[in-house]
């Protein structure tokens, strides 16, 4: 009989053979029932009835995702460049979760992944009832403190020119968001660069990125993105999607007080809804819910106008259960919330788990049933539409429209 270890071995050799796909990584992955022309034609009333009121009181003008993700494979002239460890078998974990992400994305084939990706996204977007605007985001390499890159623990790399090509493609759909490593020789230079051309946001992912916010080294790079009156979008909390190792600890949304006390503005992406981290105000208190951390800096009111919330990621099985229901009660902070999909996340079927929310109160049962009729279809879509959906289990609170239009104090 085949102990566990053989089990897992066998697993892995069918799981490495099996083509992208595949039925095991559509459902997975994408788990789509339909190209999104196609969902018009299925909607039940429910699903109609959710998708007109989440648009209802929603002016389109101001409709914003500032948190959409752009890939690749490079197979283009994108520039795009994706470590060679997310691509073999020889890193079992790192591979396959990086083959169900290519499915969920709509990239089948790896010769045409980059083309692929765009294709899939604008397609999304283009059956949405309302448009709105999208933040695409590009994604620095790593860099080592003396300036130098250190590929080796890039995860993957998406040029901010790429970024821009594809704004001037779709100016009525994207909106640039750069990603600059602050450890770059010529970060200043490029920050004011971007930001002539009307930039005004920057990503980071500090865990993967190996970025410390509260390094006095970046008081230089700080001080230039308080005088450009730019914001930097940063996760904080656990980071699932990609590699990280031992540097997980730099999603602590503590070390963020640093730019925040020199006048930066901040937007914590996922409102640091997963993991837990040292309490640096508290070291004895030793580690504490990520959550907590957020809800602890947002309460403060040195903070007002600097810190804001991202709620992409909280209706997710990984994340919901606590800062979801706590998000939607808080009422006094939704003009300090902002939305983002995170796309390619809202298409892993994986993380979603609709059945979790009906048992925790969130939806019903029959919105449950309408909402993943829209998921099969557009993925894009039934995460807006969840979202506007989701109600406290006690007090019936929804989250503001407000927090899926762009707040002013971001826009000026």
């Amino acid at each position: 009989m085949f102990g566990k270890s053989t089990h897992f071995f066998v697993l892995f050799i069918f799981v490495s053979l099996t083509p992208s796909c595949s039925p095991l990584y559509s459902k997975l992955g994408g788990d789509v029932q339909g190209p999104p022309e196609a969902l018009q034609n299925q909607l039940t009333p429910l699903a109609k009835k959710l998708i007109k009121t989440a648009y209802a009181d929603i002016d389109a003008s101001r409709l914003m995702d500032f948190h959409t993700h752009i890939l690749g494979l490079g197979n283009s002239s994108s520039g795009i460049w994706v470590n060679p460890a997310m691509q073999t078998p020889a890193n079992p974990m790192r591979y396959f979760r990086f083959r169900v992400f290519k499915n969920a994305s709509g990239i089948y084939q790896d010769d045409k992944a980059d083309q692929d990706y765009i294709s899939r996204l604008l397609q999304l977007i283009e059956h949405l009832p309302e448009k709105g605007r999208f933040m695409i985001l590009g994604f620095d390499k790593r860099y080592r403190p003396d300036g130098k890159e250190d590929l080796e623990r890039t995860e993957f790399y998406i040029p901010n020119e790429y970024i821009s090509s594809m704004v001037k493609k779709n100016p009525q759909i994207f909106i640039s968001m750069i990603s600059i490593h602050p450890f770059r020789k010529d970060a200043i230079k490029k920050l004011e660069e971007w930001n002539k051309k009307g930039v005004r946001f920057i990503k980071w992912l500090p865990n993967a990125m190996g970025i410390d916010p509260s390094d006095p080294r970046l008081d230089t790079f700080y001080s230039k993105v308080k005088e450009l009156n730019m914001a930097i979008l940063v996760h904080v909390g656990g980071e699932g999607a990609v590699h990280t190792g031992e540097f997980e600890k730099l999603g602590n949304p503590l070390l963020l007080r640093r730019p925040l006390d020199q006048g930066v503005k901040i937007i914590m992406a996922h409102c640091a809804s997963l993991g837990n981290n040292l309490d640096l105000d508290t070291p004895s208190n030793g580690k504490v819910d990520n959550f907590e951390l957020f809800m602890r800096m947002m309460g403060e009111k040195r903070y007002e106008g600097f810190l804001f919330g991202e709620i992409s990621g909280l209706t997710q099985n990984n994340r919901f259960d606590g800062p979801l229901q706590t998000l939607l009660a808080k009422k006094e902070w939704h003009p300090r919330l902002v939305n983002g999909s995170d796309y390619p996340l809202p298409a892993l079927n994986a993380v979603i788990q609709t059945n979790a929310l009906v048992n925790a109160g969130l939806i019903s049962e029959d919105e449950r049933q309408a909402l993943n009729l829209v998921y099969g279809y557009n993925p894009l879509l039934f995460d807006f539409v969840l979202k506007r959906t989701v109600r406290h289990p006690t007090t019936g609170a929804r989250f503001s429209p407000s927090i899926f239009m762009i707040p002013k104090a971001l826009s000026n």
